[in-house]
């Protein structure tokens, strides 16, 4: 255990994790006096170091020996408060949670007093109300044999009110941007807690260097007030993308695009606001196509303003997109009359606001979407797996999400978590106006109008494991519902399951889950017919993440994921030990420029048909580009 806490740095990582460590002097001085803080974690309050001594035994090799001396092992007896009148001492013997008989633990004794990572403590209790000059000294009163008693005096001092907030170091970003981000505001008390969380808030915008986040109190005890200085350092924001993969039966798919985060409409009627480019004022502008050439074209285009109106923290976000699919048949035959193309058209309008309950980390939105989906002779595969080859058929649907997101950063949060619960519908066609026998209509008339309603829940926890070394579970399942029995689920707004996602463009709007290892659509019902959906779906993942480098112009992080998914026909057939597993390893590689760079490799582990024995015996996928 002892040898645990100082064990010798490397001065340069070897391929060989086995072999010995070289001996950095300036690194062993320091680590060294790690012994005593485990020796006094255990109670050992006067343990100390006699003697330290490097012995060479060879031109390239030391030993290293160390005489400590251990002391007697101590315990906690009575603890006494003096000086507080803000709160009761029964009150801080509850935070503090030490008590009679306990070991005696220095570390543990300095955490509930100053700093407590994983919880209150008492000097976050005063600071949080405002008691900037607050201070806590505990002082040993008596050590009688085994047993120290404490006395902690508290000075609690003026509650203090900050006085003006200022951001120093934005060369790009509008200072408006920056201040209301904030959750320190002038004329409100001091507090701890909100200064922590608007650091937490300047780097998820993600225009900072979050390393290089820096905060500096300036208080005035004179007239208990106090100055509040944010530190920031610009980074670059916009990203060019450019991804992709295989999969679909059709090669390869890429995309290319242009994400301007930090953009500014106002500054485009400015003189000199271009320069290149209109940037500061925290709106997002995306322009993105994917195609694979003649069979596959998509193209998008969004713009949100994350505050609308500029008081509060209400987004708008409008997008129009456009793809067309032309049938693998005679896609190379421009002039071909019996062409099969299916063009898919929509726009949506979403409205997202910040909740304050139950805790200012959720967030609800609201979203207007409509999709029109025109076939023209469309037999794709050369079957008709629609169920009918011309015609229009259209979907008007409404999405409220509810989120919660309180992950510590963007690129690589070592804690927090993510959690969304979402419902979308259509309005109920077949059950207003006149009664009709749909099982009579053909496919076009039952899905003029496409009905449907939607659930999707998604969560993921990030747990720092030990010095970087990240666990990231996730689990996310969907079903699908039907207002009118007799007219069956649509061939459209799908969930397919299965391969690298990029396959987008045979599934008719429909949701891609990605599963490494196997091919695309494949673990979802019968992949060529879309008239056979399986509407539930459910997905498990745990993946290790660990940091090869953190630096925020070159973010690099390997992993290795197991993940289990299916999908069935009704929820009485659900099993969630039926799943197709699957594993695999990667990294990413964060670059301002482009975003995540990943490469990953899956191995999919069960067969997804009776004539298909694992799908994929491996499946390597690569990309460019973040998308959010």
């Amino acid at each position: 255990k002892i040898r645990a806490v100082i064990k010798p740095k490397q001065k340069k990582r070897k391929i060989n994790p086995f072999a010995s460590s070289k001996l950095v002097m300036s690194e062993y001085n320091l680590e060294k006096k790690n012994i005593i803080t485990l020796y006094q974690a255990k109670g050992f309050r006067d343990a100390k170091l006699v003697t330290d001594s490097v012995i060479r035994v060879s031109p390239n090799r030391v030993n290293l020996k160390i005489h400590v001396d251990e002391g007697s092992k101590y315990y906690f007896r009575d603890i006494e408060w003096t000086g507080n009148t803000k709160y009761s001492s029964g009150k801080l013997d509850t935070i503090l949670g030490i008590k009679k008989g306990d070991v005696f633990n220095q570390a543990k004794l300095d955490t509930r007093l100053f700093a407590n990572p994983s919880g209150i403590d008492i000097s976050g209790l005063y600071m949080d109300d405002g008691y900037l000059f607050f201070n806590i000294s505990p002082v040993e009163t008596n050590v009688e044999n085994d047993s120290i008693d404490l006395e902690i005096r508290i000075y609690e001092g003026k509650q203090a009110t900050i006085n003006d907030v200022r951001v120093i170091g934005n060369t790009k970003t509008s200072d408006f941007v920056i201040l209301r981000a904030l959750r320190t505001r002038p004329g409100e008390k001091f507090s701890r807690t909100d200064i922590q969380r608007s650091i937490r808030e300047l780097a998820a915008l993600n225009y900072f260097d979050p390393e290089q986040l820096d905060v500096n109190p300036v208080p005035n005890p004179a007239n208990g007030t106090v100055d509040i200085e944010y530190k920031v350092v610009e980074k670059p924001s916009d990203q060019i993308e450019a991804s992709g993969g295989f999969g679909g039966g059709f090669g390869f798919v890429g995309t290319v695009g242009l994400s301007l985060n930090n953009f500014s409409t106002r500054k485009m009627f400015q003189k000199g606001g271009w320069n290149p480019i209109p940037t500061g004022d925290g709106q997002r502008l995306t322009v993105r196509a994917q195609s694979n050439g003649i069979p596959f074209q998509s193209y998008n285009f969004s713009f949100t303003e994350p505050w609308l109106g500029g008081k509060k923290p209400n987004s708008l976000t409008a997008s129009v997109f456009y793809s067309r699919q032309t049938s693998q048949v005679n896609w190379t035959d421009r002039n071909d009359p019996n062409r099969q193309r299916l063009h898919t058209t929509g726009a949506s309008l979403v409205y997202g606001k910040l909740l304050k309950w139950p805790d200012d980390y959720f967030t609800w939105s609201h979203s207007l979407n409509y999709q029109q989906f025109k076939l023209e002779n469309w037999r794709a595969f050369g079957s008709n797996e629609i169920g009918y080859t011309d015609g229009i058929s259209n979907s008007l649907s409404y999405q409220t999400t509810l989120s919660r997101n309180s992950t510590s950063a963007p690129i690589y949060p070592q804690n927090g978590s993510q959690f969304s619960l979402s419902l979308q519908t259509t309005l109920p066609h077949s059950l207003l106006g006149q009664e009709r026998d749909y099982s009579t209509l053909s496919t076009q008339e039952k899905f003029k109008w496409v009905e449907y309603h939607k659930w999707k829940f998604n969560a993921s926890w990030f747990m720092n494991v030990v010095d970087k070394l990240v666990c990231v579970p996730h689990f996310e399942t969907g079903i699908i519902g039907l207002f009118n029995r007799n007219v069956g689920y649509s061939p459209f707004e799908q969930f397919r399951v299965g391969g690298s996602g990029f396959g987008q463009w045979a599934v008719y709007g429909t949701e891609i889950i990605p599963q490494k290892g196997y091919a695309d659509n494949s673990i979802s019902g019968d992949p060529g017919n879309a008239q056979d959906p399986d509407p539930l779906y459910a997905k498990y993942s745990i993946e290790m993440r660990y940091p090869l480098s953190l630096n925020p112009s070159a973010t690099i992080y390997g992993y290795t994921y197991f993940e289990a998914g299916n999908t069935w026909d009704a929820i009485r057939e659900y099993d969630p030990f039926e799943m197709r597993r699957a594993f695999g390893v990667g990294v990413r590689m964060f670059l301002p420029m482009f975003g995540l760079l990943g490469f990953d490799y899956g191995w999919g582990l069960d067969q997804t048909t009776p004539n298909n024995k694992l799908g994929e015996k491996g499946q390597f996928l690569f990309s460019i580009g973040q998308a959010f």
